[in-house]
């Protein structure tokens, strides 16, 4: 419930902005809207507005909540809340529709305003008193909501939702406008005299006499309320002080209600964005949210919501209604390129939890709470190699990426080109697609080009293409056979990629013999495994018994009656030890290792779920036997291994419950984790670095990536499969 677009609104912008969140993140849940109208227009209102009031008809309030009250399909009322969309004083028409209401109301409120009188305060109280719970998007807010307020209902903090974009540069942005050559401010929104937009112009003469080429755009028509009381006065007055400061080249004004589209792009073309705001109790600003969401550094007014989101990491506060305030700390930023530059990629690594698929998760977090809707994932996100790509050039894929860009300097590893080409040997085998197939070379090239004459692979690659010959990772080259070997064993893969395939792995196998790694000889079994499914022979299962058979030993050797497992410590990929040995039973026959692979999968579970909740072991610290489990820093591949491993238990043993436990896991991607924010990247089709106690990695190297991408079409086969 709130105003909707076409409506011309700040609220209108936010209803439809979660809606659609909601909807996209979860596909079985469908938003509807309850539009409030006003007397300056009829609205064309798309499909999802099922109803409608007009916010000056008390009657219409009632008469729509007893409407939604006979639904069976609407399970909740989430209020978008600003006292001037409905009708009456300080909007109490609202009150009538929450006394008719019997469905859950979750509120959201978007002002907050400090000592209330007692008017308000009433007013505030009974909707209070009328909601499950009020959304707040500051913690401040939740502050004066119980000390002026005196409110004791639910308040909980969920914060402006801001788009999910790439990281860009403000040189990045620019090459997508016609002003490359400028230094660029802004600020957007409705224009209202409240935006302080004159103190911004009035600091600009002695900022351009410094830097001749900066411009100001002020991008967003006027209000549309203060364009009813008093015309374009305010607007004019602005243009006029453009003209009379010599500003013209200077400053100019995209009068229109601009889309989103067009919003980001002109964000990301600034390197300044300027919040001038005049109310000092402002509790959210949804355009300095959307700034800092799109990576750039602010200088703010100290309103309330930016005291909470500006610090000096991300930017400047300045005072109220001060024009040198305003020069100086513009003056400060344009002559420091580095500062402004540090300031942007601080600003895009806060606000990651603030990206509207976090938001959703948070919302539908509390709509369950209230009436039970399932919260799980009903759609997975389309596969995209798109990040996959970028990564890669024409020798291999890339280590390490600076936030979304390929950090070419890392250099290459063979760890990542053998996973990465599994990857594309699971996509071309579902799509056929020719992209894929290019990269299965690429990276199958690479697999070539680090072998040696003895058979061993090589793992790391500097980015002049010199091998690191001194340091020899068994991990690695058993990756090397898994990944050969599922190449193998994929009958659509074309025969010339599959003669080279198989070259490499028969030269591969003669240093097995010096592999002592778990994991390594894990990774080896499982390609040997898909080896034979192609190219069975009795020296194969004799290699992947006598690999097998030391896995069963470790086993042997470490557990006890609480401690089923193969070392004295959990490290990362764990769960692909006992995957190992499904593989090697499905080789086999040999009920021993499905036995040690369900005990030693089943413990690992018991370790890394908590209720329907999958937390790997974090790589700060593992888990020693006797000790304790590390929380932080959850890594992609364990989530993806886990993914992966139990898909194949519960293929192998026909038991749901691990299937079940395959999707969970995979919601650890989406949001399903310790912080409640997604991990793979939609916008890039890329996958963060990992997961820490208070945030997210905001790079997406190869790795996570591959990880994620591994996850993913395991999940496709998964539905192929059943």
């Amino acid at each position: 419930m709130g105003t909707y677009p076409p409506r011309e609104c700040g609220i209108a912008t936010f209803t439809r902005d979660l809606a659609m969140a909601v909807n996209k993140q979860f596909p079985g849940v469908k938003s509807k809207i309850l539009a409030l109208n006003d007397d300056t227009g009829i609205y064309n209102y798309p499909e999802e507005v099922i109803f409608q009031i007009n916010d000056a008809e008390i009657d219409e309030y009632m008469d729509v909540a007893r409407k939604i009250n006979e639904s069976d399909e609407i399970k909740l009322v989430n209020i978008q809340h600003e006292f001037g969309i409905f009708g009456g004083e300080y909007g109490n028409y609202l009150i009538p529709f929450l006394e008719t209401l019997t469905k859950p109301v979750v509120t959201t409120l978007h002002t907050v305003l400090p000592n209330p009188d007692e008017k308000r305060k009433r007013i505030v109280s009974l909707i209070a008193e009328k909601s499950s719970c009020l959304v707040v998007m500051a913690k401040e807010a939740v502050r004066i909501l119980r000390d002026d307020y005196g409110l004791t209902t639910d308040i909980v903090v969920v914060p402006h939702g801001v788009p999910t974009v790439p990281f860009i540069s403000s040189e990045g942005g620019k090459a997508k406008t016609r002003y490359k050559d400028r230094l660029i401010i802004s600020s957007f929104g409705m224009v209202s005299p409240s935006k302080g937009c004159e103190h911004v112009i009035d600091a600009l003469p002695a900022v351009v006499e410094k830097f001749p080429n900066l411009l100001y755009l002020i991008i967003g028509e006027t209000h549309p309320m203060v364009r009813k009381k008093k015309g374009e006065d305010y607007r004019n007055f602005l243009e006029e002080k453009v003209r009379k400061l010599g500003l013209t080249d200077n400053v100019k004004f995209y009068n229109k209600y601009a889309k989103l589209s067009e919003i980001i792009k002109y964000l990301r073309a600034s390197d300044i964005y300027i919040s001038s705001s005049t109310n000092p109790h402002q509790i959210v600003s949804g355009t300095l949210a959307y700034a800092m969401g799109c990576s750039r550094p602010v200088i703010s007014t100290p309103f309330l919501h930016a005291k909470e989101i500006v610090n000096h990491e991300r930017g400047l506060l300045v005072e109220f209604n001060n024009p040198k305030s305003f020069a100086d700390a513009i003056l400060q930023l344009l002559s420091n390129p580095g500062l402004r530059q540090e300031m942007g990629r601080n600003s895009y690594a806060y606000t990651r939890h603030m990206t509207w698929p976090n938001v959703a998760l948070s919302y539908m977090k509390l709509f369950e709470k209230y009436v039970g809707i399932p919260k799980k994932h009903e759609k997975f996100p389309k596969v995209r190699l798109s990040h996959l790509v970028s990564l890669t050039d024409d020798f291999g894929i890339i280590q390490f990426a600076k936030h979304t860009r390929p950090d070419k300097g890392s250099g290459y590893s063979l760890d990542d080109n053998a996973r990465a080409m599994i990857v594309c040997c699971m996509h071309y085998d579902i799509n056929g697609s020719k992209s894929a197939e290019k990269l299965i070379h690429t990276y199958l090239n690479f697999i070539s080009y680090v072998q040696d004459e003895g058979g061993r692979f090589h793992n790391f690659v500097n980015h002049g293409r010199e091998i690191n010959h001194e340091h020899w990772s068994d991990d690695a080259h058993g990756r090397a056979l898994w990944a050969l070997g599922y190449l193998l064993s994929q009958e659509t893969i074309p025969a010339n990629l599959k003669d080279e395939a198989g070259k490499l792995f028969n030269k591969a196998l003669n240093p097995l013999k010096n592999i002592k790694s778990p994991r390594a000889i894990a990774f080896s079994v499982i390609g040997l495994y898909f080896y034979n499914t192609t190219r069975p022979s009795s020296e194969n299962l004799d290699k992947i018994r006598e690999l097998a058979d030391h896995l069963v030993m470790l086993h042997e050797e470490q557990s006890c009656d609480d401690w089923q497992w193969f070392e004295e410590y959990f490290t990362y990929s764990n769960s692909k030890l006992p995957e190992a040995l499904f593989y090697a039973y499905l080789a086999t026959g040999d009920e021993r290792y499905l036995r040690v692979g369900e005990s030693t999968l089943d413990f690992l579970t018991s370790i890394t779920f908590t209720g329907e909740r999958f937390a790997p072991i974090g790589q700060d610290g593992w888990y020693s036997k006797n000790g304790h489990k590390a929380h932080f820093d959850q890594q992609p591949i364990d989530t993806a291994s886990m993914v992966q491993t139990l898909v194949l238990a519960g293929q192998v043993t026909k038991k749901e419950g691990y299937y079940e436990n395959a999707l969970r896991a995979f919601n650890w991607f989406l949001g399903d984790n310790s912080l409640n924010q997604v991990i793979y990247d939609k916008s890039t089709g890329g996958c963060h670095d990992g997961l820490g106690e208070s945030s997210v990695n905001m790079n997406q190297g190869a790795e996570s990536t591959i990880s994620y991408l591994m996850a993913r079409l395991s999940l496709a086969d998964l539905d192929r499969a059943k």
